[in-house]
C-alpha cells in the first residue's frame, strides 16, 4: 500500500510525530481519483530534519525523500507540526 510505504520513507527523517493519512474517499469523483483509492494523501509529521527550514524546503525535501511515491499519486497534503 503506497501508504505504507510513505511511512517507511519518512522514517529516514526520524519524526517524533508521523501520520499518513489515505483522504481519496473525500474526492471520490473528483479529478485524479480512480477505484481503490490511493490517490490523496495527508502527511502530518514533526521531524527535527525539518527544522529551521521554510515551508518550500520542507516540501522539497519530503518531496525528495518519498521520491518515486510521488508521480504515483494524484495530491499530497503536508502539514509539518513544529
Amino acid at each position: 500500500m503506497i501508504a505504507d510505504e510513505i511511512r517507511e520513507r519518512l522514517r529516514s527523517l526520524t519524526p517524533a510525530t508521523l501520520e499518513v493519512l489515505d483522504e481519496s474517499e473525500q474526492h471520490h469523483g473528483h479529478s485524479g481519483w480512480r477505484e481503490g483509492g490511493q490517490t490523496h494523501f495527508r502527511i502530518r509529521i514533526s521531524a527535527p530534519a525539518l527544522t529551521g527550514l521554510s515551508r518550500i524546503e520542507r516540501h522539497r525535501l519530503i518531496h525528495r525523500t518519498l521520491g518515486d511515491i510521488v508521480p504515483r499519486i494524484h495530491a499530497l497534503a503536508i502539514e509539518v507540526q513544529d
